[in-house]
């Protein structure tokens, strides 16, 4: 992308300025069009959220650009260049909420719609007009949703109309705010690392510049927020124990203990005392700050809070990327549950690249210890490079503007940032 005939190319293929949104319109439905493959992609990555023990899902084609790329800053220089033209031009009409509202459904709503869709190229512009959810809207609705990192379904609902109705200078200003934090990461973030997009809620491993796996997380609520890392991974623990953090035990567990006296023992989770000595939890006062003196501690297994893996690396915040036994939020589109770590959806996939020059931890050795139960660690041959970021608009090389988010009002956003759930 840095030599003139890929910048003309490019800009061919996307527009600039006033007509780029048409240009993009019109690619948007022929048959090459990479939202396509796009939406293709999210299909494949979002089947089965529950099914993380199942078949690998994390992998993507070999030439898949990751959020991180070379070309990033560049072609959402450009995403500016068409939003600036839309922004001047009065932007886009609020859509009225028409709960449901899908293919075969006829509601006045459907024109606001359609002239949404268009404006931001989502829609052919000289199919801007009528009230029918056809099969057009119906796939306009669905590369919006994929742009906006939504469960794709074609169906309008809150998510979908709460996205859609943020003016367009608002998202003009977030694509801005953006931009400065991509330059900021655009240095050699080495040739094989991983990304952690909080606000996406995606995590990248990447190799060669390309995006070998691509993993749905849960982060952090917005009052325990994910922070920005940048660290090494190092280690990996198989059948880990949990320590239940401090800020866990005084905020969660000890009112758990106060409406269920039963909660750690059907949750396996053990009390010790500073010199080690195991405690029952009758021989606590709940109704006190007693037990913060304590290490809590969850045994390995189904019901660990950590799942079958744990991945770590040095931080100041004291937290980790891990497994999970609640596989169900990988499915939501509001992923944000933890309490600052990150859970990774199917785990074993980053896994094996991660301990890829590690012998002898190869996929089999990985799955044998997991099934077995053991307790065991695996240092990391060669520390690969981590990065937890906070991005919320960029535009991929493909052209798509992708916007997710703001769920810890770092844009500016204000009465549009995320509403939490």
């Amino acid at each position: 992308m840095n030599d003139g005939l890929d910048r003309r190319a490019f800009l061919r293929r996307l527009g600039a300025g006033a007509a780029g949104a048409t240009v993009l319109a019109r690619q948007a439905i022929a048959a090459d069009d990479p939202l396509k493959a796009l939406i293709e992609r999210t299909r494949r990555e979002e089947i089965g959220h529950s099914l993380d023990n199942g078949p690998p899902t994390g992998s993507v084609p070999a030439a898949s650009q990751p959020m991180l790329s070379g070309s990033t800053v560049w072609t959402t220089e450009q995403a500016i260049m068409r939003y600036e033209a839309i922004a001047a031009r009065g932007g886009w009409p609020f859509v009225p909420p028409a709960e449901g509202l899908q293919a075969g459904h006829r509601h006045q709503s459907v024109m606001a719609l359609r002239r949404r869709l268009a404006i931001a190229g989502d829609l052919d512009a000289r199919a801007a007009n009528g009230d029918v959810f056809d099969a057009d809207v119906d796939a306009a609705v669905r590369r919006f949703q994929t742009r906006h990192g939504m469960n794709v379904d074609g169906v309008m609902r809150e998510q979908t109309y709460r996205m859609m109705n943020v003016p367009a200078v608002m998202r003009l200003s977030q694509l801005k705010i953006n931009l400065v934090r991509l330059r900021s990461m655009s240095g050699n973030l080495g040739q094989r690392f991983v990304v952690c997009n909080i606000p996406a809620a995606q995590i990248e491993a990447i190799e060669g510049g390309a995006a070998v796996t691509r993993h749905t997380a849960v982060v952090g609520k917005p009052d325990r927020p994910s922070p920005d890392i940048n660290s090494k991974i190092v280690e990996i623990n198989f059948n880990p124990f949990w320590t239940v953090p401090a800020s866990i035990v005084r905020r969660d567990l000890i009112p758990k203990m106060q409406a269920e006296p039963d909660y750690l023992s059907k949750n396996r989770i053990r009390i010790y005392d500073p010199r080690g000595n195991e405690l029952t939890p009758a021989a606590i006062n709940w109704f006190s700050t007693e037990a913060t003196s304590y290490m809590f501690k969850q045994d390995p297994g189904d019901l660990n809070s950590l799942g079958s893996v744990r991945i770590n690396f040095p931080s100041k915040d004291g937290v980790y990327m891990h497994d999970t036994p609640l596989k169900n939020l990988f499915g939501e589109d509001m992923r944000f549950h933890s309490s600052g770590c990150v859970r990774v959806q199917n785990v074993r996939d980053l896994v094996n690249w991660l301990l890829a020059e590690t012998p002898p931890w190869s996929p089999h050795e990985i799955d044998r210890v997991i099934h077995s139960g053991e307790r065991k660690d695996a240092r990391v041959a060669r520390a690969v490079p981590l990065y937890w970021v906070y991005v919320t608009a960029w535009a991929s090389p493909d052209g798509a503007v992708q916007f997710r988010d703001d769920i810890y009002n770092r844009d500016g956003l204000g009465a549009y940032a995320a509403t939490p759930r």
